[in-house]
């Protein structure tokens, strides 16, 4: 579990040799492909589906190849109930306390938030670029809102990222269709009241498709004012 009480450990470890990475890698790809349903207490509040909590963090100087991106991303923890996400929540280190180039990845249980799943091959993410100092409180208000349904596009979305950079921080919606345009634009329309964004507020939405091609989450997007 990613704790504040041990300054979350991924962030200690993210220099690390590139075959401890590795060896890291391949332990936790083989722990993946067995996890076990979770269970709910029957005083708990169940959510609509299970979560994956993920980090990631590039070290200073090195730039990320697709190939290690996989490498570099550590499960923190699983939940399916109100009560089991607190229970990490409540722990975490919140966005505006990382440095660097870190991520928090927070999707539906069997989806990596990989541009290449299958989940999300075919889709798309809507992004918005935060001033610093945002982004604790608009990721949080974001992942309420998705665990809480408020979205209403049924499973079309995969999940949400919230990207710290050095000049800016980044929020990204994922979801599973990208030429489904109705949907599209009533998750950019969700997404731009449950952050309370100011009218001219803009916002970018890139084809995953088009992000493998240019190896690039946030260039060479499509840009959107209202």
């Amino acid at each position: 579990m990613a704790l504040n009480n041990n300054k979350f450990d991924a962030l200690n470890n993210s220099e690390d040799s590139d075959d401890d990475e590795t060896s890291f890698a391949e332990d936790r790809k083989k722990k993946d492909l067995a996890l076990p349903p979770i269970q709910v207490p029957r005083e708990e509040h169940p959510l609509q589906y299970t979560y994956c909590l993920w980090f990631s963090r590039r070290a200073p100087g090195k730039h990320a190849a697709p190939q290690s991106f996989d490498q570099n991303l550590r499960l923190v923890g699983r939940f399916a109930s109100v009560e089991q996400f607190w229970s990490y929540y409540c722990h975490l280190i919140k966005p505006c306390e990382l440095s660097g180039h870190s991520d928090f990845h927070l999707f539906k249980d069997g989806i990596k938030p990989m541009w290449e799943d299958d989940a999300n091959r075919c889709g798309g993410k809507w992004i918005v670029r935060l001033r610093k100092g945002l982004a604790s409180r608009c990721w949080e208000n974001l992942i309420l809102a998705m665990l809480g349904e408020q979205f209403m596009v049924g499973d079309e979305i995969c999940g949400a990222v919230i990207s710290i950079r050095f000049a800016e921080d980044i929020i990204s919606v994922w979801n599973r269709i990208a030429s489904d345009q109705a949907t599209t634009t009533r998750i950019r329309d969700t997404l731009r009241r449950v952050l309370n964004l100011p009218p001219n507020t803009i916002l970018e939405y890139k084809n995953h498709t088009d992000s493998l091609k240019d190896n690039s989450s946030f260039r060479n997007t499509d840009v959107f004012v209202r």
